[in-house]
């Protein structure tokens, strides 16, 4: 267990050197090599309850702390966490691989949440009805929920918890975060400078692990809420384990994303968009644009994309010039090839081969350079599964509507954009297509954080979205007062403005 409880049992909080008896280690790769940079410690099950424990010990005083003091640690949060972009985003491309101009992104996405939780004042606010009936009224307090917890998983190692713990615990509950084993890292700092802001020992637990720790989070009954991000499998599973439990689940999972570039599209635009936005952070992001649907004469851009495509130099991610970095695993690696190849052998052509890249000084990365697929159909196995690497898949259609049914046919929903200069297809489009997050000449339209991620569909478990207002009402319960106070039992009609007298 490695918490900011000081003195708690054997990984008590240090942030790169801890003490620790006999363990499991996980051992956090640098991608561009597969070279061990770092270990941590497996946390044992005992670990865990006592991970649980001090959260929950830590809940009453943390939940009565006035909402102006938890402002004001968060206030000091977002000022530390700008302070350590570089660090932070070091560490991010150490573990992960990205590039390091991508890793800076993924924290200051994340920043901007931390940011957002700072107006916890006008966010948490409850209503008021006065006078419903005579003498009666009626008002509403938001209040705190517990322990929660949040899995995160790999891809982005600063965005995805900034997500989570900040929202829950400015609302004033106590949590445990378990950052993906392969990139704990980046967590870790995270949680010291929340430490550094001064937030109390105990309110946020720090915990190592895979399937135990998972099981542990859907199982233990102090746990009142799970935020997860991650693949479909175990966004699923978690979803349905947690539920069981009587926990309130948030779940975020895979995604196949379309773009849809109509002809009158401004094409420099929307081809340099399309490339960035299908091979960025090397395609490990769940609104990766990882589908281009070219409608009507779109598809005669297709060799262009193939030229521009091609220019993207790729190498790792602490190398100047980067812009695609490592996969972040060789398991990884080799699923890609293996869908690549897929489409090939049902029928597809390769338009652009990624595979048996060699990146000097590197050779043993887990390199995939940028892919194109074309010719692909809706049941070809490269468009039915999300491959989650630097491949984009090219379908065609001969007007809108055939555009609108191929990604409504599709099982998820997280995000999709159109590229046209036409106001009314851009209506059209985002009124009938059914996909929680769109973008007009956007690839990837992430909200920021004061509205919410609406993913839907395949692609979200749930009943309230991540942050903005539906996360703060995820994080929260309401309490409902009536209270009636009847005119005529005042004591004091009038001032009084003579002498008292004793009688």
């Amino acid at each position: 267990m490695c918490g900011i409880q000081r003195g708690g049992p054997r990984c008590c909080w240090s942030l790169f050197t801890m003490t620790w008896s006999s363990f499991v280690p996980l051992l956090p790769l640098f991608q561009a090599t597969n070279e061990v940079v770092s270990r941590v410690p497996k946390a044992t099950h005992t670990e865990m309850l006592a991970a649980v424990d001090s959260c929950s010990r830590a809940y009453a005083s943390w939940s009565d702390t006035s909402i102006l003091t938890r402002q004001q640690i968060f206030l000091r949060y977002q000022q530390l966490i700008k302070e350590n972009i570089k660090e932070l985003a070091r560490l991010i491309t150490l573990e992960q691989g990205k590039t390091l101009a991508d890793a800076e992104g993924d924290v200051f996405r994340g920043l901007q949440v931390a940011e957002h939780a700072c107006s916890i004042t006008s966010l948490m606010m409850g209503e008021t009805l006065p006078s419903i009936t005579k003498d009666m009224d009626t008002y509403t307090y938001r209040l705190p929920i517990g322990v929660c917890a949040g899995i995160a998983p790999f891809n982005f190692p600063a965005m995805i918890p900034l997500w989570m713990f900040p929202m829950g615990m400015v609302c004033g509950n106590t949590y445990l975060m378990k950052p993906s084993e392969r990139v704990p890292g980046c967590t870790m700092l995270l949680a010291k400078l929340l430490q550094d802001a001064g937030l109390p020992d105990g309110t946020l637990n720090i915990i190592h692990g895979q399937h135990a720790a998972v099981n542990f989070i859907c199982d233990h009954p102090a746990i009142k809420a799970i935020s997860f991000v991650g693949s479909n499998q175990a966004g699923e599973y978690i979803y349905e384990r947690g539920s069981k439990n009587g926990k309130r689940v948030q779940s975020n999972m895979g995604a196949k994303n379309h773009g849809v570039v109509m002809p009158d599209a401004n094409k420099e635009n929307t081809l340099n968009q399309l490339v960035g936005a299908a091979f960025g952070a090397a395609g490990q992001r769940c609104m990766a644009l990882s589908t281009a649907i070219l409608v009507g004469e779109a598809r005669d851009w297709l060799p262009e994309l193939v030229e521009r495509s091609k220019a993207l130099r790729v190498n790792a991610g602490d190398q100047p010039g980067a812009d695609v970095g490592p996969l972040i695993s060789p398991e990884a690696r080799a699923r890609v090839e293996m869908l690549i190849q897929s489409g090939v052998d049902e029928g597809a052509t390769l338009l652009l081969d990624g595979r048996n890249v060699h990146v000097k000084g590197y050779e043993n990365g887990n390199f995939v350079g940028p892919t194109i697929i074309g010719n692909v159909s809706p049941a070809m196995k490269c468009y039915t599964e999300e491959i989650f690497g630097p491949v984009l898949v090219v379908l065609e259609a001969d007007t809108l509507d055939d555009a609108i049914s191929l990604v409504n046919n599709n099982q998820y929903g997280n995000g999709t954009a159109i590229f046209t200069t036409n106001g009314a297809t851009a209506r059209k489009y985002t009124h009938e297509v059914d996909v929680g997050q769109i973008g007009v000449n956007v690839p990837i339209p992430v909200p920021l954080p004061m509205f919410s991620f609406t993913g839907s569909r395949g692609s979200f478990r749930g009943d309230t979205n991540f942050y903005g207002k539906q996360g703060i009402q995820f994080y929260t319960q309401i309490k409902t007062v009536t209270s009636q106070w009847k005119a005529e039992d005042a004591t004091t009609k009038a001032a009084a403005v003579t002498m008292p007298t004793m009688r």
